[in-house]
């Protein structure tokens, strides 16, 4: 083993199988806990062998399991950025047949990795297996970045195979990590003769064809963008499977005007989705199927309406199912899955359309029995509406079972939120205050503003944007990390500089930033990041300026008090569980406003009825 390797908190707990609170409070009450070695105050770093002598000592930890030995060298070697590539690197190289012989000529492996690693990572394979050892760096990989990578739920992925059906060939031309691919084949069933993916993420690419091949599943995995740079455009498959980015507007709109898979109609500059359906059809042989997941919106925006139409009029549209919310990786949003068939030119065009709305399990055994079939004469309205609950009878809409749950839900939650208030005592005092700028100008603290316009809709690597700072949320844009790009730090703090309530959040893991935000990178042995965040979120909102309830912040004169470091640390403690609260207070309103609008939609439809 190597000593340098480093773990995080959450790994410390992990490994004692513990929670991360525990940890917290080993720190404090055991004097001989190891110091950190790196990180930052607010995601100390600490060394992993130290940390297993203690954990030894104590009696907390048998013996360090080799997996994850061999997780926290693969993890050390890269930056948050890079680990993605580094990991899926590691995965590629354990699925090839050859491992042990490139092992033996260093420059035979293919990858730049370091040859150590490599030899780890084989060994551990040799003991565990290529499969399961690749999903397990695989389930490594996605917990570390839980918040930035989008997975398709198993269940969702399970139900788009199924209803795909057995094919001989199938592609997914937007493929993430493989997810949809490896439910289309499965170990204990039938396997398609050629499975095809393209990923626009070079790493992601690697990884599922890793996934792929670790399962025994031969495919053929390309790198690129299918809609502006197809690496199958003579390609005729049996079926197709696909999740398209939603509510994307930089496709490639403009360089595809005339492109010829738009047979049934131009896809307007907002209807990304609509571009990736026909995508999907023009691969598929005639009689073959697709199953694609769409956003709600796509069913009823007035811009896709004239393609809508021509999916109705040609039979391509077999049925439209809604999933309920938290389906879709991507969005909070009740998604549907639209299953198409690509005509043949004898067909008799049908006159109906599959209507299906219910939890993911309800559609597993099939789709005999369920939903409604709609004349398509009935949907070539004005509007083409697509969306399920539409043409559904409401008895099933709201169930006692559900709202018994919500109320549970709710109760836990409110019951819970006076115990996440911290505690605090009144005390006036004055205090000594600073700037910002005047910290800057010392050189205790770094501003950097990130640029007013750059690309947040296409590029490898996940963008946080002024928005998910506001929402409080992870990434959801895409980016590239070019030279001039800004990449906060854990522990740097992110505010946006326009918005309509002014936030401040510290960092945990290193992300990209997009445009219109501020970095604020502090000495962490002068200032604690919690407390900055904490004043700033105050008296940024007093420096700003303000129209139509817009505020301009200006950072620079924001205010600070001068206080020992030992006191910033307690009020930024006491700043995180305020955060913590909030945060609850939120989900506690939301679910809430779900439950009330539930409980009067019962009630009106005739499927509750008032009483205990």
């Amino acid at each position: 083993m190597h000593d340098d390797a480093t773990v995080a908190a959450g790994d410390i707990a992990r490994l004692a199988r513990v929670g991360r609170a525990a940890v917290s409070n080993w720190r404090r009450r055991f004097s001989d806990f190891p110091e950190p070695v790196g990180g930052t105050s607010s995601n100390p770093l600490f060394s992993l062998s130290e940390v297993e002598a203690w954990l030894r000592g104590q009696g907390k930890l048998e013996e360090l399991p080799e997996d994850e030995r061999v997780w926290q060298r693969i993890r050390n070697s890269a930056d948050d950025l890079q680990l993605a590539s580094v990991v899926s690197s590691v995965a590629a190289f354990l699925v090839r047949p050859d491992r042990e012989q490139a092992l033996k000529q260093p420059a035979a492996t293919g990858v730049d990795v370091p040859v150590p690693l490599l030899e780890a990572a084989t060994g551990l394979a040799a003991e565990r297996g290529t499969g399961d050892t690749v999903d397990f760096l695989f389930r490594r990989y996605v917990e570390t970045h839980s918040r930035r990578v989008q997975i398709v739920a198993p269940d969702v992925a399970t139900l788009m195979a199924r209803l795909l059906g057995r094919c001989e060939t199938v592609l997914d031309p937007l493929c993430g990590f493989g997810a949809l691919l490896l439910a289309a084949a499965p170990p204990d069933g039938p396997r398609p003769r050629r499975v095809l993916g393209q990923e626009r993420d070079a790493a992601m690419a690697g990884f599922a064809a890793a996934r792929l091949a670790a399962q025994g599943v031969d495919a053929d995995i390309r790198a690129g963008d299918a809609l502006v740079d197809d690496a199958f455009p003579d390609v005729e498959v049996d079926g197709a499977l696909c999740i398209p980015p939603f509510n994307e507007r930089g496709w490639g709109y403009g360089a595809l005007t005339n492109d010829p898979r738009w047979q049934y109609g131009l896809p307007p500059r907002g209807e990304s989705e609509l571009a990736w359906v026909q995508h999907c059809l023009a691969r598929v042989r005639p009689d073959g199927h697709v199953v694609v997941l769409m956003p709600p919106a796509a069913a009823n925006r007035r811009s896709g309406r004239r393609i809508r139409s021509q999916l109705l009029r040609t039979g391509t549209v077999q049925a439209v199912i809604g999933l309920p919310a938290g389906a879709a990786p991507q969005s909070t949003l009740p998604p549907h899955l639209w299953l198409l068939r690509r005509p043949e030119d004898k067909d008799v065009v049908p006159t109906h359309v599959l209507m299906a709305d219910g939890p993911v399990e309800a559609f597993q055994d099939g789709l005999e029995g369920v939903g409604r079939a709609v004349p398509i004469m009935d949907l070539l309205d004005d509007e083409v509406d697509l969306t399920p609950s539409r043409y559904l009878p409401k008895a099933a809409a709201v169930r006692m079972g559900d709202l018994e749950k919500s109320r549970d839900d709710l109760h836990e939650l409110a019951s819970g939120l006076t115990r996440l208030l911290p505690g605090v005592r009144r005390e006036t005092r004055e205090l000594t205050m600073t700037t910002l700028g005047e910290l800057a100008r010392a050189g205790t603290v770094q501003l950097e503003q990130t640029p007013m316009r750059m690309q947040t809709e296409s590029g490898e690597v996940p963008l946080l944007t002024a928005k998910d700072v506001a929402m409080g949320r992870g990434p959801t844009g895409r980016g590239e990390a070019r030279p001039e790009a800004v990449v906060a730090r854990a522990g740097d703090i992110v505010i946006p500089a326009v918005t309509h309530a002014v936030s401040a959040r510290v960092m945990t893991e290193e992300v990209l930033l997009g445009p219109h935000l501020y970095l604020i990178r502090v000495d962490e042995e002068i200032l604690d990041p919690h407390f900055v965040a904490g004043f700033l979120r105050v008296s940024a909102e007093r420096a700003a300026t303000t129209l139509s309830g817009t505020y301009r912040v200006d950072v620079r004169r924001a205010q600070l008090p001068r206080l020992p470091i030992a006191e910033q640390r307690r009020y930024g403690e006491v700043f995180r569980q305020v955060e913590d609260f909030e945060n609850a207070v939120r989900r506690t309103t939301e679910l809430g406003g779900l439950l009330a609008s539930n409980t009067l939609q019962g009630l009106i439809e005739g499927n509750l009825q008032p009483g205990a």
